[in-house]
């Protein structure tokens, strides 16, 4: 039986398990429909520009709490293109004349900008994937884009720092002069191009992890460009060679150490781990407090992406009905509590001789 349907709405999926199961609904006005089951579903969806619910008539309960709270704009793109221009273009600078003075440093910080052009790219393009609509192959569209972009970007990272500590390596041992002035010049720019660009995602990054590691990743590399600064005007002061190497090292260090906690992260994420911020233990302790759950099972905790995240439970309900304002509940309070967007709810009466065979805690 349907109940409580006062709107227009199509809902593609809703996942059960981890898994997905097509639906395909229209609702007009109110509706009561019967489709000969005896179970029940709750869904959720808070979006920036529209609310609804629906309920479906299944044995079990599912509660999704879809929330994107947005007090910035819906996406990023002309940030995007700006700060992939900008970077670009000082990529092609500073291997210009690091080319031209015998620069390490600035060949060295010529690369990680260039990462930093193609980690926007890739942002971007896995941001563009993620607003695609779910598909009878792909029931969460392309949410986990933005994973692999993240874990493809650490990839090139490594790839690209390894070159340039083993070079910087062999420079202690035979330096060359460098002109200093236009390692001043150039690195100049990059503190301006790299902040200016963090400041395109100052707003988004207060509320999105991705925009979050966009910024931090700018303010660095302008913090790394004034290191260059620091070194030219040694170099020029002191005419201490040496320092161009060893502001490759640092640079390259620097790099290896924010790739590294972005890879693991990337492949945590990738192999459905519990998202970081989360904790599980304090989740399962909040759904067995519910009111009439007796017990709590098959608990899964993942991230559809690097923003959104998914939970599929099992709730032994002994005395109390299949519920939606129930339901509605603890979908509503798992994204405020936890920030759990996309929650899928099994209710179970425990009066079955059979005990679920998902209920051992080494199941899955």
């Amino acid at each position: 039986m349907h109940i409580g349907c006062k709107h227009d709405h199509k809902d593609e999926t809703a996942t059960q398990g981890g898994g997905g199961h097509p639906h395909d609904h229209d609702h007009k006005g109110k509706c009561d429909h019967k489709d000969g089951h005896d179970h029940k579903h709750d869904h959720d969806h808070a979006h920036d520009d529209h609310s609804h619910d629906h309920h479906h008539g299944h044995g079990h309960g599912h509660g999704h709490g879809h929330g994107h709270h947005h007090h910035v704009p819906k996406n990023f793109d002309r940030s995007f293109a700006i700060g992939a221009f900008l970077n670009l273009a000082f990529v092609g600078a500073e291997l210009y004349f690091g080319y031209r003075a015998k620069s390490l440093a600035l060949t060295a910080d010529a690369v990680h900008n260039f990462s930093d052009v193609i980690g926007l790219l890739l942002a971007w393009g896995a941001a563009w994937l993620g607003r695609m609509g779910p598909t009878d192959t792909r029931t969460y569209g392309y949410r986990g884009a933005s994973i692999l972009s993240a874990l493809g970007n650490a990839g090139l990272l490594f790839i690209a720092t390894g070159g340039i500590i083993i070079e910087a390596v062999q420079r202690f041992a035979h330096p060359e002069p460098i002109a200093s002035m236009t390692m001043l010049w150039v690195a100049s720019l990059g503190i301006a191009i790299n902040f200016g660009t963090a400041m395109l995602f100052w707003r988004g990054q207060k509320e999105d992890i991705n925009l979050r590691g966009a910024f931090m990743h700018m303010i660095g590399d302008a913090a790394i460009s004034f290191g260059v600064v620091i070194a030219a005007l040694i170099i020029r002061a002191k005419g201490w060679q040496w320092m161009d190497p060893a502001i490759s090292l640092t640079i390259s260090t620097i790099v290896v150490l924010a790739s590294w906690d972005l890879a693991k992260e990337a492949v945590h994420l990738s192999l459905q781990g519990v998202p970081r911020h989360i904790d599980i233990k304090a989740v399962n302790t909040y759904l067995a407090s519910l009111t009439g759950v007796r017990e709590v099972h098959d608990l899964h905790i993942w991230a559809m992406s690097t923003t959104e995240t998914a939970l599929t439970a099992h709730l032994m309900r002994t005395s109390a009905a299949v519920d939606d304002e129930f339901l509605h509940t603890v979908s509503k309070e798992l994204l405020a509590k936890f920030k759990i967007h996309h929650a899928t709810i099994q209710i179970e009466a425990g009066n079955s001789p059979e005990v679920c065979k998902l209920a051992p805690a080494d199941a899955i």
